[in-house]
């Protein structure tokens, strides 16, 4: 395991210890309701209504970094489920599913009062429809519509045009669905919901992603990377999840501090940097140490992924008078962003030049389709834009299929055929 370079990354990960086992304490304590809910579902809603939720994408994550994927998905296979199910949607719901055949982490999740999701996919609605039968809870699917207009650089339009950017209607349509839930939440809570409390939340995710950006800002400019990708994953994600609480802008002002003192004396993640390397995707949770593999032979270090780079572009909002219609700018297009040409790609492409990036590995979960639809489009725009591409065909929770050895092989190929002999060039 790469060391923990930074104090605040491991204080993001007792924090989050210590919130999901308060969680549990109060739910089964004082019968208090949480939600479990898909990650680009609107978090702010529940928190507005003081409902905590589990993000279904960070507990896959936890499960597969403990090393518990394969046990949970051989078991869902055994019980009939499709190998080709997406395994990032459906690993946590494995875990209450196949509960028996491994203990899951932390305690593993407590009955929810809520289960949510976009529907993004083909096989969300019938994954999360089957947990909630198994807990016996209730699950609140959000329509996802598609957008029919598709601007140019859309990061230079989403904090301040973003009605204008994500089309009124889909943005009503949005909102009617949000005033759905809404609904459950005041049934569950027997609370009112408070919109200007919603609307200084949102105040706070916008003071909280200027702390991310000024640290985006900060690795494109140092002459060396200040802190490696999976610690801005850290601490970055830690706080995403209570997005605008006092906790989360406090934790993004100290992430701040910290790297902004690391570069102002020079000290770097890898002081060997040679080469800088993006990674297009979601983490590979189950094997973390792969992206620090080529620091030692390459001076090669993993400076980008969309997990801080996304939170400036993709959540700040400015001008909140209907602060509903806002939140629904922010959710109603992240597929196109993260994922879909020719937002993905232009987007991915403009950050690689920010990030001064000499080389791109890419990602493709097969059986995950919104985040694998469109990356040849992103690995063309790179290549276009002279950025060698590695393509990646593996899972980011499922370990069953990857060669820790095999993968590294491949990508230390790539960089002494592609990358390191044009660098000399």
């Amino acid at each position: 395991m790469a060391e923990k370079q930074l104090q605040c990354t491991a204080a993001a990960i007792e924090h989050q210890k210590a919130w999901f086992a308060q969680l549990r304490r109060d739910v089964f304590e004082n019968q208090k309701p949480y939600a479990i809910v898909q990650a680009d579902t609107p978090l702010e809603l529940f928190q507005t209504m003081d409902v905590p939720v589990v993000s279904n994408q960070w507990w896959a994550a936890l499960i597969s970094a403990k090393r518990l994927s394969p046990a949970y998905l051989d078991a869902m296979n055994t019980r009939g489920f499709h190998e080709g199910l997406c395994r990032y949607c459906s690993l946590p719901m494995a875990s209450t599913l196949c509960g028996d055949v491994a203990p899951a982490p932390w305690g593993g999740l407590p009955r929810p009062a809520l289960l949510s999701a976009r529907l993004t996919c083909d096989c969300i609605q019938r994954v999360l429809a089957i947990w909630a039968e198994a807990f016996g809870a209730e699950f609140l699917p959000l329509d996802a519509p598609a957008a029919a207009e598709l601007p140019p650089k859309w990061w230079e339009l989403s904090r301040y045009r973003w009605s204008e950017l994500f089309e009124e209607h889909r943005l009503q349509f949005m909102v009617a669905q949000f005033h759905k839930l809404i609904a459950k939440l005041e049934r569950i809570t027997g609370r009112a919901f408070d919109l200007e409390r919603l609307r200084c939340l949102m105040e706070g995710v916008n003071r909280q992603e200027e702390y991310f950006e000024e640290v985006r800002g900060l690795i494109c400019a140092a002459p060396q990377t200040p802190v490696r990708m999976q610690e801005q994953i850290s601490n970055v994600m830690a706080a995403q999840w209570l997005r605008g609480s006092e906790w989360a802008i406090a934790h993004a002002r100290r992430f701040r501090n910290e790297v902004k003192a690391r570069v102002t004396n020079g000290v770097a993640a890898c002081p060997a940097e040679r080469l800088r390397i993006m990674w297009v995707g979601a983490g590979l949770w189950h094997d973390m140490e792969f992206y620090t593999a080529f620091e030692a032979e390459y001076g090669a270090v993993f400076v980008w992924s969309m997990y801080l780079a996304f939170g400036p572009d993709g959540y700040i909002r400015y001008g909140l008078d209907d602060p509903l219609k806002a939140l629904a700018s922010r959710t109603v297009s992240m597929n196109e962003q993260l994922h879909n040409p020719p937002w993905a790609n232009e987007w991915i492409v403009e950050q690689a030049k920010l990030h001064r990036a000499d080389a791109a590995l890419v990602l493709t979960p097969l059986g995950t389709r919104p985040s694998a639809t469109g990356n040849r489009f992103i690995e063309l725009a790179l290549e276009r834009a002279g950025i060698p591409v590695l393509p990646i065909f593996a899972d980011m929770v499922d370990a069953r299929t990857w060669d820790a050895l095999e993968m590294r092989r491949k990508v230390a190929r790539f960089l002494n055929e592609r990358v390191v002999r044009r660098t000399i060039e």
